[in-house]
């Protein structure tokens, strides 16, 4: 499966694609979208049309976009809301389904901490992917999200495997549900599948 992360925003938007298979990941690419100063319509067009373009051009199956979370200043957060929506957009009209994850939620996945810095993110994200050099913090972030959607899958992956083996894993688990009767009996100790 190949993973489109959008780490979206108006001044800067990162890119980066994953290749999942199996349980390995591997990079395809990754950078930013600049977005020159002007109105804000112009640089959201010029958002959408970077987005659609990327998405063009990595083939992937999937999109992962974070989510917004609510800032100190709402101007700010408005702003960064807008961005995304255009950012979404994008990848809505390349016929990409878009999967959503918090900022917690990424960090957590990606480092272990939920309050982990742009540079632990960055240092984790070019471990995980054995890169030559870091990746620059909005193009880290996209990678990020690539690679949490990766381990989510995965994980449900497994956990639908653990729940119901006549399937053998057959079902596909991309909504990221499952029934009360596939959950029945998992347990879950320090992160693991426990059955």
């Amino acid at each position: 499966m190949r993973i489109l992360g959008i780490d979206p925003g108006l001044n800067t938007t990162g890119y980066g694609v994953v290749e999942a298979r199996g349980q390995r990941l591997h990079y395809q690419a990754s950078g930013t979208i600049r977005i020159p100063k002007g109105s804000l319509p112009e640089r959201l067009k010029t958002l959408f049309d970077g987005v659609s373009e990327v998405a063009r051009q990595a083939a992937a199956d999937v999109a992962v976009v974070e989510i917004v979370f609510v800032n100190v200043n709402p101007q700010s957060t408005l702003l960064l809301g807008q961005a995304r929506g255009a950012a979404i957009a994008a990848l809505v009209a390349q016929g990409l389904p878009v999967v959503e994850y918090t900022a917690l939620q990424l960090k957590k996945s990606i480092v272990g901490y939920g309050r982990a810095s742009k540079s632990q993110m960055q240092e984790m994200v070019t471990r995980l992917l054995a890169l030559p050099g870091q990746p620059g913090a909005d193009a880290a972030d996209a990678l990020g999200l690539a690679i949490c959607h990766a381990h989510a899958k995965q994980g449900l992956a497994a956990l639908h495997q653990a729940t119901s083996p006549s399937n053998e894993g057959k079902i596909d688990v991309s909504s990221g549900k499952l029934s009360a009767a596939q959950l029945r009996g998992v347990r879950v100790r320090g992160g693991r599948l426990i059955g």
